[in-house]
């Protein structure tokens, strides 16, 4: 009697960390998720604030149509993307063709005393911030994940049920040091 209430109570102490550590994968699973959405929310609003950006600068450039062209494809691969590994490669694009944007912006003085435009950068560059502080949320999240899903006793646990995330990583153009000359 005794060794049987004493396989029994191991038995629910193991059944107890079984589900206590599936749940802890579980939430951190979802806030993954939530973190992801969180980049996805920003990036649409992005995504909103840009044709506004456009049409200002194209009342003062209207001969930049590859630029123009540059940021409505980078825009629409952004919105197009079916996961967040495409999202995040078609959001590194978007941003250097905004950069070659505010370049050409840069040729028209009037265009930068411009109210409106001024405002929609002004935006845009929080929206930028919002985005680069939430990819490091993401990040964040996707490692305390990761750590879960591979370390012991976790990784029993998560099994093949839970595979390892991707978090983000900056593309080749981000990690360029910018040329600066004086």
């Amino acid at each position: 009697m005794p060794v049987l209430l004493v396989l029994v109570a191991l038995a629910a102490l193991v059944a107890v960390g079984y589900v206590t550590i599936y749940n802890g994968i579980v939430t951190k699973s979802n806030r993954c998720d939530n973190a992801w959405e969180t980049i996805d929310a920003q990036l649409q609003r992005r995504n909103d604030l840009i044709p506004n950006l456009v049409s200002t600068v194209q009342g003062y450039a209207k001969h930049e149509s590859e630029t123009f062209a540059m940021v409505t494809n980078a825009r629409a691969a952004v919105a197009n993307a079916a996961s967040p590994e495409a999202k995040m490669a078609a959001s590194g694009e978007l941003t250097n063709a905004l950069n070659h944007l505010f370049a050409v912006a840069e040729a028209y003085p009037e265009l930068k005393a411009n109210t409106n435009f001024q405002q929609l950068q002004a935006d845009l560059t929080d929206t930028e911030n919002k985005i680069s502080y939430a990819r490091m949320s993401f990040n964040d999240c996707v490692l305390e994940y990761n750590n879960a899903v591979t370390t012991f006793p976790g990784s029993l646990v998560a099994g093949s049920r839970f595979p390892k995330r991707q978090g983000f990583v900056a593309d080749e153009a981000d990690r360029q040091v910018p040329n600066v000359q004086f």
